[in-house]
């Protein structure tokens, strides 16, 4: 795949508007750039996509999993005065939330909308210091009425998107965009099975984009009972640690400085053979990689490795600045040595050593 060809990938993936229970749009897009390296192409029944790539019949099952979906919000009501009310779904942060512009998804079409709330003039001093909570929020679609908010075709259970659109920075490394989280991972799956086309292996791989992680690795779990796999990867985004105000012992991930192998999150502690023979990898291949830990939050792996009697994973993530907000920042680096780090391990996996990951 060119840099041309990647980038386009890439801001086909993050410029599509997919919050949790409502991905077909990035599963789409998905299904477009994956299909030519894949050999059979399904979805489990809550819409997880599933690309298979046939090795040996009878060798390992090795899945690399992203998701699909990006937080965002979903319409729960519409006042007299068609202003519209909202949930958050997935994790937000009040403040970064506030007059930023929105796209309602409707079965009509799209409605633009900025997030508001009352204005700071006419807040007490007290009440100015303390950041807004997010149900004193509201969003202004321009409606005069909730008649009209519903002639613009709006109603409750409609999906709520940041808008923002996929941007190379002046360092044309660093990519600005929305739901990098976690479409990142999605173009991974994407372009290791691309990598793995006419490479002789073993091994049976699943390039996975699954749906609503970020309501509680939902998809991971469908889509890995599905599969049964061996060996799971999720990969997924990471916080960088290199901006101001975050402390060493924070974070010390850096964008640019190559992946970060996740040695435990809430979700899961990584599996100690597998995390093993990939920091071997790429010692032996000279790939660049961080460590990386996370006492809250987790990805899919969480969900993975507790499949039927116990699955090996890892999490091998991108470090990313400002996630879960309407625009991240990431290293199209990191995505390079991600690819390059999960293919030159696929390429060592056969039964044998999968058996022997299994009981390190």
């Amino acid at each position: 795949m060119t840099n041309y060809e990647q980038l386009t990938m890439l801001k086909e993936l993050t410029d599509a508007r997919s919050i949790p229970g409502d991905e077909k749009e990035a599963r789409e897009v998905m299904k477009k750039w994956i299909s030519p390296y894949a050999d059979n192409l399904y979805t489990d029944h809550l819409g997880s996509l599933i690309a298979e790539k046939s090795g040996d019949a009878n060798g390992p099952k090795i899945m690399v999993a992203g998701h699909l979906d990006e937080v965002g919000f979903m319409v729960t009501r519409i006042d007299d005065k068609g202003f519209v009310y909202f949930q958050t779904v997935g994790g937000w942060w009040s403040q970064v939330m506030l007059a930023q512009r929105i796209t309602i998804l409707t079965s009509i079409g799209d409605v633009t909308g900025v997030i508001g709330s009352k204005p700071p003039h006419i807040l007490s001093a007290e009440a100015r210091k303390k950041p807004v909570d997010i149900k004193d929020m509201f969003i202004d679609i321009g409606a005069s009425s909730k008649e009209e908010a519903r002639e613009f075709g709006v109603k409750p259970g409609d999906s709520i998107v940041p808008y923002f659109e996929f941007t190379p920075l002046k360092n044309e490394k660093l990519l600005l965009a929305k739901a990098w989280d976690n479409r990142i991972g999605c173009a991974i799956a994407i372009e290791v099975l691309h990598r793995l086309k006419g490479v002789e292996h073993p091994n049976r791989v699943y390039g996975v984009a699954t749906v609503q992680e970020e309501v509680g690795l939902r998809g991971a779990k469908t889509s890995a009972h599905t599969i049964e796999p061996d060996i799971g990867f999720a990969v997924d985004v990471g916080i960088a640690g290199d901006t101001p105000g975050i402390s060493a012992k924070e974070t010390d991930s850096k964008i640019g400085d190559g992946p970060q192998i996740m040695l435990y999150d809430a979700s899961m502690v990584s599996h100690k053979g597998l995390r093993e023979l990939v920091v071997n990898t790429a010692d032996q291949h000279q790939i660049p990689y961080q460590y990386a830990t996370m006492a809250g939050g987790g990805t899919d792996s969480g969900s993975i490795h507790l499949t039927a009697n116990g699955v090996p994973a890892l999490s091998i993530t991108i470090p990313t600045r400002y996630i879960h907000t309407h625009a991240a920042i990431l290293h199209q680096d990191d995505f390079e040595n991600s690819v390059q780090l999960i293919v030159e391990v696929i390429k060592q996996l056969d039964t044998d050593r999968v058996h022997n990951l299994t009981y390190n």
